[in-house]
């Protein structure tokens, strides 16, 4: 019993085709879509590839970029299938091509779903490496005389004037590092001198932060330095009091940032998954009722329509039959040749 049947006239099948040929150059508009995303979204990780650890997060814009290729290909060769089966006669050319292209297509959408659902899995390894990232950025923050890292003063500051963060975590994660270089620290003070050597490893801590972390919305006056120290300020209490700083770490910005990129891409693409799906479900139809009419003879005549001959089962089995004759063939080809 065949799935989904429906019955075309010979002014529906033209229609059918008419309207599929509209739709299959929308795909094709939809296709240059999918590749400007996926370009967008790997100019925006490049972007920021300094401040992430080398994880293989490339691998979604990439499956965009490859999926908008193929869909303004594949459709636009769908567009003229269902051009010419506009006219009967025309059919005849297309039809050993149709059922293989159908399959292609079906294979191609499913890759389309893929893309959408790895847009919302990416989440993980993003955060992972933002978080690697960030923590060797802050932590050669003070190297700006060391080639290849003289940029990431630079990089850090404005990224967090840019999403109004600090640190990696939070702006505690400056207490725990030296990011203020020993080219400009006065050995010959005695607290620089006695800070250092407090310090197992020799590094110079303080409960600062660099200016960027300075929330520029405060009315008071930026206090970075000696944060922690309520004798140093005037009218202060860092433990209830709320500091002018930002707050939020960068990994939480920059990640909300992507994820909010990533969920609006992610919807993008569902909806074109299901747009290709009704496109390939017409092509589906003007197919089967293209093929029973040429049976009939009659051109003019009605014809039935169906996305399977037979049902899911059947279908199922069958090609599960096809399977197995195709590796006993493999089989006996190969005992033959030993």
């Amino acid at each position: 019993m065949a799935v989904l049947r429906l019955r075309f006239t010979k002014t529906k099948r033209d229609k059918l085709a008419q309207v599929l040929w509209i739709l299959n150059w929308i795909s094709v508009v939809t296709g240059v879509i999918l590749f400007s995303l996926g370009l967008f979204l790997k100019v925006e990780i490049n972007k920021r590839g300094e401040l992430m650890a080398e994880r293989d997060i490339q691998y979604v814009p990439n499956m965009l970029i490859a999926v908008g290729i193929i869909a303004c290909a594949i459709n636009f060769l769908g567009g003229k299938i269902c051009y010419d089966c506009v006219d009967t006669t025309k059919f005849l050319r297309w039809k050993l091509i149709m059922l293989p292209y159908i399959i292609c297509t079906f294979f191609f959408t499913f890759c389309v779903l893929v893309g959408a659902l790895m847009c919302y899995s990416m989440h993980g390894e993003l955060e992972e490496s933002l978080n690697l990232g960030l923590a060797e950025a802050i932590r050669f923050y003070k190297d700006t005389d060391t080639p290849g890292r003289c940029f990431l003063k630079r990089t850090v500051d404005m990224l967090h004037i840019e999403f109004q963060c600090c640190g990696n975590n939070g702006y505690k994660d400056w207490f725990q590092i030296q990011w203020i270089s020993n080219r400009y620290l006065d050995m010959s003070k005695k607290e620089v001198a006695d800070r250092l050597r407090s310090n197992v490893e020799g590094k110079y801590l303080i409960d600062g932060v660099p200016f960027s972390c300075c929330n520029i919305n405060s009315p008071r006056p930026c206090i970075q330095q000696q944060i922690t120290n309520n004798s140093a300020h005037f009218n202060y209490e860092h433990q209830t009091e709320e500091l002018n700083l930002w707050m939020k770490g960068c990994r939480q910005a920059l990640l909300e940032y992507y994820t909010h990129i990533m969920q609006s891409i992610g919807l993008t693409v569902l909806i074109t998954w299901l747009f290709e799906l009704s496109v390939l479900t017409g092509v589906r139809y003007l197919q089967t009722s293209l093929e029973n009419v040429l049976r009939q003879g009659d051109l003019d005549s009605e014809s039935d329509g169906w996305l399977l001959e037979n049902s899911f089962m059947e279908t199922a089995r069958t090609n599960l039959n096809i399977i197995k004759s195709l590796g006993k063939s493999n089989q006996i080809d190969t005992g033959a040749l030993t």
